[in-house]
């Protein structure tokens, strides 16, 4: 495997790759793969005959997720039931 470059600053990538992906999220890539198919993560696009995921297409499934359908924070809606 290529040695990977250290990222710099404060933020992400535009258009990680698989492997950079994964390390933001703090998950191994198969976990990158299951989240893809399960709706969780969005699909990868090509650019440049790489494999990349749009970062503000992630933050935004992200979002979405943390959410439950009705727009309100599952956990919090669990507290509140206690």
């Amino acid at each position: 495997m290529a040695e990977r470059k250290p990222i710099f600053g404060d933020r992400p990538p535009a258009y990680p790759g698989k492997a950079t992906l994964a390390a933001e999220l703090d998950m191994s890539e198969s976990t990158v793969d299951s989240y893809v198919k399960r709706g969780l993560l969005p699909p990868p696009v090509m650019r440049g005959g790489a494999v990349r995921w749009c970062w503000a297409e992630v933050v935004s499934y992200l979002d979405a997720g943390a959410k439950g359908a009705d727009g309100e924070d599952p956990f919090m809606t669990g507290i509140n039931n206690v």
